[in-house]
């Protein structure tokens, strides 16, 4: 059984035939494309929103699996890579390792697991060149709306050019959301009582200025979710004081950057079986560990508290500055690569503060307890806005989608919505696992059509099943818009686990054809 698996697993992974094009031929087809797809009357058969992670995954998947398929990718910005082209602040990388978010079709072959933004904008970059993907890419285009024809069995998606503000429509057989999980147009950001008197600058690092001088500045940094740690040590490292003020605590896990025992299995392996091992041992470790937490949250607890204490100056207060209120994985993890982040307090280039903001004075703020602390910039990392399904809105014959209605069937397609694939990757393990198990089954499933002769499915709501949060998580951008978000079920195939093992087991040998998913 596991030599069959694992072969399954090696064909699902197999990568096909980098396409290259020249500049030239790019830009002859780019322009054969707008002119074929962006008329309001003529159509294409699988419509992508976005170029970022998981557009560009399910982009090559959908193309390896049916070549003849027409597809389009629209993307509102200028540039592919979604979250990593957008952020450019100080020391942004990834919070997962690269041998599990990158591609199991294109393996990840740097040493270094954690990655810098700018690694990881080159390798979405690469991935689309080597594809032949950006002829295919509409830059610039935004969808809006889009309408479900039952007697044209296709989705008219009106589209606005973000530079002009015209609008245009395509018609398209199938339509899918990469949109991602946050905004990338707005940020979550509080107002503080007296922020006009501040005489410095104010910034959120979703938008970043292309050059913000910092060495020297006593550098307030507010919040203490990922971005705030992974900017603590950056800042200090560039000549900054930073100060992090934080509410209340996250767990903070230090990582290695650099797997040693991965770069050894790449060394004296065929890279991409190496590839492939590697991505399932840190698959093992990552949900080993998320499973210990859940079931054992006092012990780990403990185990990451200890953890932080040790990398602390001796006498630290750990209990008040690193003991969260909330259990491990209620909220994601904080990542700090090599340790980075105690590494910073223990050098005395930053320090850490848990308080309230009572008010901002002229250099600096004002905590609750009377505390002031001096700044020259401010920088407000204090969360994200979610991007939701429903801000694209979706009808069927003209009357309008509810999302927090709908459930998820597969953690893919919305109940009663005819051809429409969401995309949400795991919260819990890095985002294109589930996303690539969402593209191989989409994949699946449009062969089967095809052998059928059959163009449209939908997954009926059963009245039985019970609906449930659609993300269990306490963090702050999921229960600022838990009643706009889609629901799960309370068993499968409605259930959103949080395992990637069985999703991959039963995404890759259920049938299709499963009972609740009507083809027609």
């Amino acid at each position: 059984m596991f030599a069959a698996v694992g072969n399954l697993a090696a064909g699902i992974e197999a990568s096909h035939t980098r396409q290259r094009l020249s500049p030239a031929a790019s830009s002859a087809i780019v322009g054969a494309v707008e002119c074929r797809f962006m008329g309001a009357a003529t159509d294409t058969d699988l419509l992508i929103l976005g170029a970022g992670l998981s557009g560009i995954g399910l982009a090559v998947r959908l193309r390896e699996a049916s070549p003849g398929r027409r597809l389009l990718i629209l993307e509102a910005r200028a540039a592919c890579g979604g979250t990593w082209d957008l952020f450019r602040y100080p020391g942004v990388r990834s919070d997962s390792d690269m041998f599990t978010l990158g591609y199991p079709f294109r393996p990840w072959r740097q040493p270094e697991a954690i990655a810098r933004g700018e690694s990881i904008r080159q390798y979405l970059e690469d991935t689309v060149r080597e594809h032949g993907l950006l002829p295919l890419i509409r830059f610039g285009r935004q969808a809006i709306a889009a309408d479900w024809s039952a007697a044209d069995r296709c989705w008219t998606v009106r589209v606005r050019d973000v530079d002009t503000g015209v609008e245009s429509a395509v018609r398209a057989r199938w339509l899918i959301a990469c949109t991602g999980y946050y905004r990338y147009d707005r940020a979550h950001r509080p107002a503080f009582p007296g922020e006009g008197n501040f005489a410095g600058s104010i910034v959120h690092p979703q938008f970043w200025p292309t050059r913000l001088p910092v060495t020297g500045q006593r550098v307030l940094l507010i919040g203490s979710g990922a971005t705030a740690i992974t900017m603590v040590p950056a800042l200090a490292e560039a000549g900054a004081r930073v100060t992090l003020l934080q509410r209340s605590p996250s767990y903070v896990l230090p990582l290695v950057t650099r797997d040693r025992i991965g770069a050894l299995l790449l060394w004296v392996l065929p890279a991409s079986f190496a590839s492939r091992l590697i991505r399932w041992r840190n698959l093992f470790l990552s949900q080993a560990f998320f499973g210990f937490a859940r079931r054992f949250p006092r012990a780990s607890r403990r185990l990451l508290v200890r953890q932080a204490a040790r990398l602390l100056p001796k006498g630290f207060d750990v209990g008040r500055h690193f003991t969260p209120r909330y259990a491990p994985w209620d909220e994601r993890l904080c990542i700090a690569p090599d340790g980075d982040f105690f590494r910073a307090i223990r050098s005395g280039q930053a320090r850490i503060e848990t308080g309230v903001i009572e008010r901002f004075e002229a250099d600096g703020v004002v905590l609750e307890s009377g505390e002031k602390l001096a700044a020259d910039l401010v920088v407000t990392a204090t969360g994200l806005e979610l991007a939701l399904p429903s801000d694209l809105a979706l009808s069927v014959e003209g009357e309008p989608v509810h999302y927090h209605d709908r459930l998820m069937y597969r953690g893919m397609m919305l109940s009663d919505l005819p051809n429409y694939v969401h995309v949400f990757g795991y919260t819990n393990a890095s985002w294109t696992l589930r996303s690539d198990l969402i593209a191989c089954r989409l994949a699946r499933l449009l062969a089967r059509m095809d052998q059928r002769g059959l163009s449209v499915a939908v997954a009926p709501r059963d009245p039985e099943v019970r609906p449930e949060p659609f993300v269990n998580l306490q963090s702050g951008y999921i229960r600022r818009h838990a009643e706009r978000l889609p629901s799960q079920g309370d068993r499968a195939p409605w259930r959103i686990r949080s395992n990637y093992y069985a999703d991959w087991l039963e995404n890759m040998l259920s049938p299709i054809e499963d009972g609740v998913l009507h083809l027609s």
